[in-house]
């Protein structure tokens, strides 16, 4: 086998190796961004496997030349009848990845102690102003020493002061203490740490008394901390647009969970309100309404010109239910037509149909719909089939085009088989296809990814909406957000059927557009959104690790490779990338030998699991990371709930059942026949593994970006 290095003009694939945006994003980040231009595309290395020479064509000239079909565990096209017959269609793991919820943090004021109930006040009588008296409760020395603390605390604000106030040994009486407490200094928190029980200043006081007056702050607190259902507090005046707007967004981070605020204007003047939820205990459920939640259906879903995530925020706000309702077994490609299996929890088979009409006026079509017992699991899939069209095929040498159409026919069919021939024998570069990157994108997803892995999410919510050259709608929106800062009017400009945009600009409207806002607005987004974005970034380093690997050390097996043991392993479901394979380092003798073929190595994908290779390789994805500033990442992202354990993946990909057909067509010009002149259309059949793209394959055996 022969590595050809060729650079090849940016386009289909212009994502694989473009160079990393600098860790710095600065606020004026719109300007450098949109700077992208066609003309400047950068060339992009690409590593073939193969020497044939290929030939031009071009794919997606309409919709129905890409067509993607999933494969079920058990072989079986989707999109047949015998696809429902398999028994156990669905997986029993629970599904941890596509949580769309953030279960964010109750913020109680009235304590920080688990004995003290979130909803004291609501169903249980208060306590008597008299039950409020520190002297009583603490004893007339201990309440002597927390007014002392308190001037302190007033004079001299020293950082991290705390007064412990004794032990309690009843969880009542601590409950007694801690609202006692804060009914009477409203500016303290109490935090038991059992069965001690001990004061300090609250930091959410700190920084409200900041925004308004002292006063106002002091009855704001003691109004949370009373916990009467649907009472509201009112804030005075303010004719301040922009004091309002913080104020607003203070609340609405630390107490969103607890209250709703809203400005209105009384007699000329304008003041914030706020209104505690109409919450309370969790009204027991009725066995009907708990056997709801567990209703699970399957069908398949056939989109065209859509994204996977795209389709299920649809249909999920159709049917009233949470994006994260929805299970599948993989992301499919957009500018395509696309069949693949679903699980919906919470809907039942006689609703989905009910929808299907609606569903339809927005490409989407369901079908095959049954009830199943369990939701469906990434990954829980063979591969897929893809019927792909080229249209308009050409050789790559000039010259050819000056033959007769029948020498040019000839020429095309010899090349078309040679480069078929090739790929079915030795397979291709298994890399990430354009996909993953958000193919034709500004920023491309991997960016974003990055940004996130360095916990910087302002600079990722800043890139996430930098928008594409030209002045559609979404653009004119995300562009109107850079500029201005302001997400309500950025929201309102948003078009509906960009569903992750919302979410975000939602999340920034009621949060804000700094640090904290941003990490809100990330935590809007389903984890499976979430998640792509880190993954992009990783994808990208295997790309490059691919190609560096095979340019730098050929085509054989080295010592220090990390080799994949698939012993027993046959199946077409067993070939794809994994975190749970036996990964073996190739010794000195195994290499000299000649042990292993090129098609066991594997690469890992960034993570905190995963082994590197002992070679070359393992000091190259070392200096890789520490170029983009993630020499000490953990890859994991706290606060925003993404762990990303990394996987290792073949470092060659094998086509299936590949097929072809050439046929003459008309030639096209303009969305016009051309009246005597006909050109090669190719058809290919193919069955690739889970994760392995099509695109990629097509590379392989064209030599170019189709």
């Amino acid at each position: 086998m022969t590595c050809v290095f060729s650079y090849i003009e940016a386009g289909f694939d212009n994502v694989l190796f473009l160079p990393l945006l600098p860790s710095g994003v600065s606020k004026n980040i719109l300007d450098i961004l949109i700077m992208k231009q066609v003309s400047e595309a950068v060339n992009v290395p690409a590593c073939f496997i193969s020497n044939h020479e290929g030939f031009l064509g071009s794919i997606k000239n309409f919709i129905e030349d890409f067509v993607v079909t999933e494969i079920d565990i058990y072989g079986q096209h989707v999109n047949t009848a015998a696809a429902t017959q398999t028994p156990g269609c669905a997986s029993s793991v629970g599904n941890d990845r596509t949580n769309a919820e953030y279960k964010e943090d109750s913020h109680s004021s009235a304590s920080q102690d688990a004995d003290v109930p979130l909803d004291w006040g609501v169903h249980d009588p208060l306590p008597s102003l008299g039950s409020l008296d520190l002297g009583v409760i603490l004893g007339q020395s201990v309440s002597e020493e927390l007014e002392q603390f308190v001037l302190t605390l007033r004079d001299k604000n020293p950082p991290e002061l705390e007064l412990s106030l004794g032990s309690f040994a009843d969880k009542h009486q601590r409950a007694s203490v801690h609202r006692a407490v804060r009914h009477r200094f409203p500016f303290l928190m109490t935090v038991t740490i059992q069965p001690e029980i001990r004061v300090r200043e609250d930091p959410d006081y700190r920084e409200l008394s900041q925004l308004v007056k002292e006063d106002e702050a002091e009855d704001f607190f003691r109004f949370i901390d009373a916990k009467v259902r649907g009472s509201s507090y009112t804030f005075g005046p303010d004719d301040n647009k922009e004091h309002r707007t913080a104020v607003h967004h203070f609340l609405n981070r630390r107490f969103g969970k607890l209250v709703e605020t809203k400005s209105f204007n009384d007699q000329g003047r304008t003041s914030i309100s706020v209104r505690l939820r109409e919450r309370g205990r969790p009204k027991k459920r009725t066995a009907e309404e708990r056997k709801d939640d567990e209703v699970y259906t399957a069908f398949t879903l056939c989109k065209e010109n859509l994204e996977t995530l795209e389709a299920i925020s649809y249909m999920a706000a159709a049917l009233g239910v949470l994006p994260s309702d929805f299970t599948y077994a993989g992301i499919k490609d957009k500018r395509a037509i696309t069949y693949q299996s679903m699980v919906v929890k919470k809907v039942s088979p006689q609703r989905l149909k009910e929808k299907n009409a609606e569903f339809q006026n927005r490409g989407i079509r369901v079908f095959q719909v049954r009830s199943v017992s369990e939701p469906l699991r990434l990954g829980r899939l063979q591969g897929n089939h893809f019927d792909l069209v080229v249209r308009d095929l050409r050789p790559h040498g000039a010259g050819d085009t000056h033959s007769s159409g029948g020498d040019v026919h000839t020429r095309l069919a010899a090349l078309v088989k040679e480069a078929v021939e090739n790929v079915k024998a030795r397979g291709f570069v298994n890399y990430y296809g354009p996909q993953r990157f958000g193919s034709g994108q500004s920023v491309q997803s991997d960016r974003v990814g990055l940004a996130l892995l360095k916990e910087d999410m302002v600079s990722a919510v800043r890139l996430f909406f930098t928008p594409e050259e030209g002045d559609d709608p979404q653009s004119h929106a995300k562009r109107h957000f850079l500029q201005t800062d302001n997400a309500k009017e950025s929201l309102a400009l948003m078009p509906l059927s960009k569903p992750r945009e919302r979410l975000m600009l939602r999340a920034l409207n009621r949060y804000g557009t700094g640090p904290d806002g941003c990490d809100q607005a990330w935590l809007s987004l389903p984890h499976s959104m979430r998640i792509f974005y880190p993954h992009a970034y990783c994808s990208r380093v295997w790309n490059e690790a691919a190609a560096h690997r095979l340019t730098t050390m050929g085509h054989i097996v080295r010592r220090g490779d990390l080799v994949w043991l698939r012993q027993g392993q046959n199946k077409m479901e067993d070939a794809r990338e994994t975190s749970m394979a036996q990964i073996h380092v190739v010794t000195d003798k195994e290499e000299q030998d000649g042990i292993y073929k090129l098609e066991q190595v594997v690469l890992p994908m960034p993570g905190n699991t995963v082994k590197y290779p002992e070679n070359a390789m393992g000091t190259w994805y070392r200096e890789r990371l520490v170029r983009d500033g993630l020499e000490d990442c953990r890859f994991r992202v706290s606060s925003l709930k993404l762990n990303l354990p990394g996987c290792y993946r073949p470092l060659l990909a094998v086509p299936h059942n590949l097929r072809y057909q050439l046929q003459r067509a008309a030639s096209r010009e303009g969305g016009r026949t051309m009246a005597g002149s006909e050109s090669l259309t190719l058809t290919l059949n193919v069955d690739l593994d889970s994760s392995c793209y099509a695109t990629i394959c097509l590379r392989e055996i064209m030599k170019c970006d189709p």
